[in-house]
């Protein structure tokens, strides 16, 4: 009796024993299917770059233009939806990259999220994530100011010119530098200034080009101004003699008077030098035949005719000049 007594209660040890394996098993394969079931989501996101500057008004400046990449994974593995918001510019796109415009933006840091969300119940996947952009203000771009260079209106070669400039706007809080340079002749003074006088000595029908340079402006600031002298216009001498016949000098004021008439707007410049061993009222009797033909003879008008007396010469002399119209009048010589 005994013995069957030790022998059940092995069989009831036994039993106890395998009844407890099977239940540890059982809920060993149910908290590996529960871990399965749940496992979270993962999600990331990431901008490029994370710093930029904005500069409003400068078309030619880069795009303030940030791209994010969202790298989502869901367990389930099927198609996720993103939904995307900033608190500040625009984002273009809808799927895991999308880029984000900041233009326009005042300076800060900014921020961008995306959710992401796919299935339901317990196939249910969601997730969040942001990212954060520091926005910059560009420097203002220089400016070059508005500068007006004014030129004398009336040169005359020889003589100094004045040469002025007028500086307005550019960017602000700048020393301005006053350089200038011309193409011919020689500044004499207010180099640094803004304003220059130059030497034209030596420029007849030549042209200055006065060029002011402003420095400090970290640009090409610079003006230009051009003066031409004329072309120089000569007085001819065109013909002398002494004291001749008559009718010699009569021929000699004919080729004159038709000289004069090629151009009807020169002068003519008569210029008797009287002789020393001459008589008194030789200058006068001359000077006064050789006007009365011209006038009376030739047709010339008197407003043309210009007579002057030169010094004294050995015998009496007679010059006769043609002077187009802004010709320098001649000068009798010594």
């Amino acid at each position: 009796m005994r013995h069957e007594r030790r022998i059940i209660g092995l069989f009831l040890l036994i039993a106890l024993v395998g009844l407890n394996l099977f239940a540890s098993q059982a809920f060993a394969q149910k908290a590996t299917k529960e871990t399965v079931s749940f496992a979270p989501p993962t999600l990331s996101l990431a901008a490029d770059p994370t710093m930029i500057t904005v500069c409003d008004g400068e078309g030619d400046m880069p795009a303030a233009v940030v791209h994010l990449n969202a790298n989502a994974n869901c367990p389930g593995g099927g198609p996720i939806g993103y939904r995307w918001s900033t608190s500040a510019g625009r984002i273009d796109g809808n799927g895991p990259t999308v880029t984000w415009d900041l233009s326009g933006v005042s300076p800060g840091y900014y921020k961008a999220f995306v959710d992401i969300d796919y299935g339901s119940g317990k196939e249910l996947c969601q997730a969040f994530s942001s990212t954060t952009v520091l926005v910059n203000k560009c420097s203002p771009r220089p400016l070059c100011p508005n500068t007006v260079i004014s030129c004398p209106d009336n040169p005359v070669a020889g003589e100094p010119l004045d040469f002025s400039a007028t500086v307005t706007g550019g960017t602000r809080n700048v020393s301005a530098l006053y350089n200038w340079t011309v193409s011919a002749g020689t500044i004499i003074a207010g180099q640094g200034t803004n304003s220059i006088r130059v030497d034209t000595t030596g420029l007849a029908g030549q042209s200055v080009t006065a060029t002011l340079s402003m420095g400090g402006y970290h640009l090409d600031c610079s003006a230009t101004c051009v003066v031409q002298f004329p072309v120089p216009i000569e007085c001819r001498k065109f013909d002398e003699f002494p004291d001749i016949a008559r009718n010699d000098e009569k021929a000699r004021l004919d080729n004159y008077a038709i000289e004069l008439q090629n151009d009807p707007t020169s002068t003519a410049y008569v210029i008797v030098y009287p002789g020393q061993r001459g008589r008194p009222g030789d200058l006068q009797k001359h000077t006064s035949r050789i006007v009365d033909y011209l006038l009376n003879s030739r047709g010339v008008d008197a407003r043309r005719i210009v007579t002057l007396v030169g010094p004294p010469r050995p015998d009496l002399l007679v010059d006769l000049w043609t002077c187009p119209r802004g010709g320098k009048p001649p000068t009798p010589t010594p």
